[in-house]
Parts: C-alpha cells; structure tokens; sequence
C-alpha cells in the first residue's frame, strides 16, 4: 500500500465506481479502497436473505422463503432509463459485456382521487387511450407530448413560439391548456421531478426530461426503464471491473484512517501505520463527515411479497409514482418492484420498494399511501438515510466528494453527480473515444 497513485477512491458504491472506472480509461493510476467486505456501499445488494434479516435485526427467515440464497435484494431502488446516462456509460465503456438487463413492465401513476393506478401515456396512441384524462383533455396532452418529442434546441421552427430558457413550464402548460391533474402527471411521472419546484423555473429541463422518457421507452416498448439481473449490486462491481481491466488496484475490508492534508491540500491516505500517496481523493460523504452538510433524509421501506401489486395486471416489475398533491405532501412517493424473473428472489416472490423524502417526525407514517397499494406483506425493512452533499466544490482541497442518493426511482440525478465530479477533478468532459471496446476480452 505504501505506494504513490494519482487518485485514491473510497468507498464502492455505484458513484465511486463510475468514477474509478473512469479515472482508470482516462489513464489514472487509482487505488480504490472500502472498509466493507463487498461491493456497492449503500447501493449494495444484499445476499443471502438472512444477511438482509440479520443486518436489520430481524430474526433469520423461515423456510417459506425458499433458498436464501436465490435473494439478491438491494438497499437503493433504482431503475436505469433505457436512453438515459447511465445506460450511455455502461455502453461506452464496455461494462455491459459483464451484465444482463430485463426491460420492467410497466410505470404507473396513481391517479386522480387516489383511488386507481394508471399506466403513464408517454406516446400519442396511448394518451388518447388512457383512463387519466377526458376527450378533450386527452387531444391537448396528446399535442403537448408532440411538442416535446419533435422538439429540437438548434431549430426554432420545433419551439412553436416558446423560448425554452425564458419560459416558465407553467406557461408552457398554459399555452397547450393542460389541466391540474394532467399537470400533475407530467411533471413527477414523466419529467419525474420530485416537487413542484419546477413550474416557475425555465422549461428547457423538463422539455429534454419527456423527450428523455420518450426516446427511453421507444427502445423497448413496454416501459422507459431497465434493470439488471441479480440486482443492482452487479453494477458496481462491473465498473470495478473496468478500472482493474486498466490498471486500476482494489482493496476491500481496509478502512481509511485518515486522509492526510498539507495546506489544505490532499496528499495521501493513512491505513493504520501504511500511507498511500496520491494526488486527489474521491470518497462518499461516510469518510469526509467534516466536509459535508445533512440537507434531508430518505425513508425506504423494502417490502418482501409472495404475489404483485394489484392494479399492474400481474407485472413482474413495474414502477410507481404517486405525485405529491395526490396525498397532500411537497414531495413524491416512488414505489418500485422487482421480482423472481431478475434472479432478486426465490421463486414466486416479489421485492418492493417504497421511498419518499422525509418530511415529518413521522416517516414511517408518510410511505403509507405507497403500502397501501401492495395488498398483503410478508415483511416490511423500514430505515431513514441520511442525505448529505459536499460544503465544497474540491478545486482547493483535491477532496472530490459525491452526494448522498435520493428518493428517486431512477439513476439520472446519480449520473449528472458522476459527471460534474470527473469534470471537477479532471478538468475535463470524460472522453469517451479513449474507451477501447477490445480490452477486456482477455478476462
């Protein structure tokens, strides 16, 4: 260990991996270091089941289960959007040859009333088809989801008389008359913003979100939205792949005792009485305490099934979202769903997931609305996490340090902190073309 690198990075969860893996293509000495036993961090998947009960203090399952064994149930929820930045970095840099997707079935909102789950209309047949809108209300969604997929940033004749940069979303609403509820689901369903703080902010962002969700869901047809096999903890450890491939060097079960600082700058970390050397640290905000602020929490919930969630037409896995107005809260409830098809349970069962941003001293009470919708639960996992970002952007110190995850259902936010990071701490964009599909191979 005692050894000089140009960058040291702590912690595997899927954050530190992209970036390792990146450092490493982008010709990087990196060692990358993580005081657990396995892969992933907070976005790990845990096996086998009685890992899961016995790291909640739950007593060891019963045999109704199956093999404890087959279980590979991750602590995040996250489904990747088919055309998203996440799919785009595994494709460039080769770590799809280490993985396999199944396409999730459906996504779902919860409708008006509260009442009924509908499937999201991402397209104009099935605008016109759903059960989320009028006759008439369907004709003006069914013109703005137009809009939005032909739009296009370098031709003004797609903006139909709206400035994306200076106009507000809500008056892009205005302009194609959509109502409240219509509103509603665009925004957290298909835009999936977590709050409605996006209506008086300019519409460019949410304009590329649909389009995003569109051109994510043309790929596969059923839903926008990919999931790989044996649980998300395979992500990780594909990237982790990727930088050994080039040179990168791992370590597990090595806590980091220190990050050693001259002048506020970063030059190494202590591991007991070795120090490794490096020019730059990227670490999750768990080994920097000093470095980040707690701006929130997330409540998750994994629920273990034994049948799917009613209303879904049996779908193996799916997606829900349950927009805020919908259960008078300032922030959305996501429910997701898995299941046996994935190699994430036994035979016959179902992992659900319900998350939400806390926004009360009751959180267990504020995933209600998301648990009433998956009938009976066999046993429910409840735990608060802790939402930190960094105090600083890293320039002085060399201390890169990513954010906590959030409540979303998808790894978008995920990819634009990888992104701004590697920028931060390169200086540069990732270039991707130095990215050469044939190594690896010899693996």
């Amino acid at each position: 260990m005692d050894e000089e690198y140009d960058c040291i990075v702590l912690g595997t969860g899927l954050t530190e991996c992209i970036i390792s893996g990146m450092l490493s293509v982008s010709g990087k000495k990196v060692l990358h270091m993580d005081r657990n036993k396995y892969y992933g961090g907070e976005s790990a998947s845990i096996t086998p089941l009685e890992d899961l009960f016995s790291q909640f203090g739950l007593p060891e399952p019963d045999g109704s289960y199956g093999r404890g064994r087959d279980w590979n149930v991750d602590l995040i929820p996250k489904f990747l959007m088919a055309n998203g930045q996440l799919v785009k970095l595994l494709i460039h840099t080769g770590v799809t040859r280490y993985l396999e997707f199944k396409s999730v079935e459906g996504s779902y909102v919860l409708g008006k009333g509260g009442s009924k789950l509908s499937k999201v209309p991402a397209d104009e047949r099935e605008a016109l088809a759903s059960d989320l809108m009028g006759m008439f209300e369907k004709r003006r969604f069914k013109n703005f989801l137009v809009f939005a997929q032909d739009f296009n940033l370098e031709d003004r004749r797609t903006w139909k008389d709206i400035d994306p940069h200076n106009t507000t979303m809500r008056d892009v609403y205005a302009k194609f008359n959509l109502d409240q509820n219509t509103q509603d689901f665009t925004g957290h369903a298909l835009a999936l913003h977590r709050d409605d703080e996006y209506l008086n902010k300019p519409a460019y962002d949410t304009i590329m979100r649909i389009k995003l969700y569109s051109e994510s869901l043309m790929r596969y047809g059923k839903s926008p939205y990919l999931y790989p096999l044996y649980g998300l903890g395979e992500l990780p450890q594909g990237f982790a792949r990727l930088s050994a491939i080039y040179g990168g060097t791992y370590m597990l079960d090595k806590p980091a005792d220190e990050i050693v600082m001259e002048d506020g700058h970063v030059v190494g970390v202590r591991c007991e009485k070795e120090i490794a050397r490096c020019k730059q640290v990227y670490c999750d905000p768990s080994y920097v305490p000093d470095k980040v602020k707690k701006v929130g929490q997330v409540m998750r919930c994994i629920c273990l099934l034994d049948h799917p969630i009613p209303g879904t037409k049996d779908a193996l896995s799916c997606q829900i979202i349950i927009p805020q107005k919908q259960v008078g809260r300032n922030s959305d409830i996501y429910v997701s769903l898995v299941s046996y098809t994935h190699n994430v349970a036994a035979k016959g069962w179902f992992v659900a997931m319900v998350s939400t941003t806390v926004e009360t001293n009751r959180p267990e009470d504020e995933i209600k609305p998301g648990l009433a919708l998956l009938g009976p639960i066999k046993q429910k996992i409840m735990k608060v996490y802790d939402v930190y970002q960094p105090l600083e952007d890293g320039l002085k110190s060399q201390v890169f340090v990513s954010k906590s995850y959030d409540a979303t259902s998808h790894f978008e936010t995920t990819c634009l902190d990888v992104l701004d990071i590697f920028k931060r701490g390169t200086g540069q964009e990732f270039d991707f073309s130095k990215v050469r599909h044939d190594q690896g191979d010899e693996d």
